[in-house]
């Protein structure tokens, strides 16, 4: 069936505006070039675009060019504006971005674990509000929050989980009566392995599998270029899988004699201390053991990571697994080296592993690439 001129026409405007989205501005005579269309369809497409203030002139394509094919059209950037949250057990970090995801300001907040729900809640929020003030962002469009645990894949909303802030639902709940904005709520890991395929280690794989080395440990799984996260919204809960060189076993409440219990950052720590490396944090016993040489902790502490690194790879066959989080990124090629080398022992599926290269930052990086999505998938049409 041949398209409707109106479907024609938004099909058009759509193509149009990913390619300046992600070329940059273009003249149109580039854009006639880049999609193929006729002129005075491209002609007409921008008229459209301008009209609609999707985009505008941002300057001429050259001194030497006069006349109308010799403007550059560019996305109004400050069409929209996005926040990205990233909600941890002490902590809430927020950053304000344009339609195109310059960020405009950034802020965060620390939480006590004393700290009273309804309180931290009204100040969580303020401090959102607050930085969207300072972005000059008169309102937010959308807003992703990423969080620890469980996302109901029926609903979108955080499950109530054992062991985690009940501030996190309720701030959650708080920022969409608070905000006129679309709120979108996605598990961190599944967001940090969305930053390191768009911006950082596996930005040439389609199929890879996420490993999160932070405070505690999680998976992201991304296959045939798609997030997946599972029947229950549950895929990546790798810090429950039974592993040997535990205690025990972990149980439905309880991760501990699972892999947690090996790859976590006390247990971390903890290998750390036996090794003479000591450390405030995970990362920084990690960091501390890269500089200087430690092999022998490197050593040991790839033991424990290949174990759920081989587990992943025998199920899922991503072909790559990215060590990601604070952690994983302190490691650096000297410990993805070594647990790749270990999981060629365990495993027949050829898998590479790599160090994720944005660390800590991947959360924010993430929900802001979601929010951008959500933004110009509505904008765009």
């Amino acid at each position: 069936m041949r398209a409707s001129p109106s479907t024609a026409r938004a099909i058009n405007d759509r193509l149009a505006l990913e390619l300046l989205q992600h070329e940059g501005p273009l003249t149109a005579g580039q854009l006639k070039t880049m999609t193929g269309l006729s002129r005075p369809t491209v002609a007409d497409l921008v008229e459209r675009l301008q009209g609609s203030g999707l985009i505008r002139v941002v300057g001429e394509a050259g001194a030497d060019r006069r006349g109308p094919n010799a403007r550059l059209y560019g996305i109004v950037a400050d069409r929209a504006h996005l926040a990205a949250l990233d909600v941890r057990t002490e902590s809430v970090s927020v950053v304000v971005a344009d339609l195109l995801g310059t960020r405009l300001a950034e802020a965060s907040l620390p939480i006590g674990g004393d700290s009273e729900p309804g309180p931290v809640v009204q100040r969580a929020a303020a401090l959102v509000e607050r930085t969207s003030r300072n972005a000059g962002a008169a309102a937010l469009h959308s807003v992703c929050v990423g969080a620890p645990g469980l996302i109901d894949p029926s609903t979108g909303e955080l499950r109530d989980t054992t062991g985690l802030p009940a501030w996190h639902r309720m701030l959650v709940a708080a920022l969409q009566q608070r905000l006129p904005a679309r709120v979108i709520v996605e598990n961190e890991t599944n967001l940090a392995a969305v930053a390191e395929q768009r911006l950082g280690a596996a930005g040439d794989r389609e199929s890879f599998a996420f490993l999160w080395l932070g405070q505690g440990v999680g998976a992201g799984i991304v296959l045939d270029g798609r997030l997946r996260r599972g029947a229950s919204g549950g895929a990546g809960e790798i810090g429950f899988l039974p592993v040997p060189g535990t205690a025990g076993t972990p149980s439905a409440v309880d991760c501990a004699g699972g892999f947690h219990s090996l790859a976590g950052a006390a247990a971390i720590r903890e290998l750390g201390e036996r090794y003479g490396l000591l450390g405030e944090t995970a990362a920084g016993v990690v960091a501390a053991a890269v500089a200087k040489d430690r092999g022998d902790f490197l050593d040991a502490l790839a033991d424990r990571l290949a174990l759920g690194a081989a587990a992943v790879a025998a199920v899922l066959d991503p072909g790559c697994v990215v060590l990601g989080g604070e952690t994983g990124h302190a490691g650096g090629e000297a410990l993805a080296s070594r647990v790749e080398s270990r999981v060629a022992a365990l495993s027949p599926l050829p898998t590479q592993v790599r160090a994720g290269v944005l660390g800590d930052a991947a959360v924010l990086s993430g929900a802001l690439l979601t929010a951008g999505e959500s933004a110009r998938g509505e904008l765009f049409g």
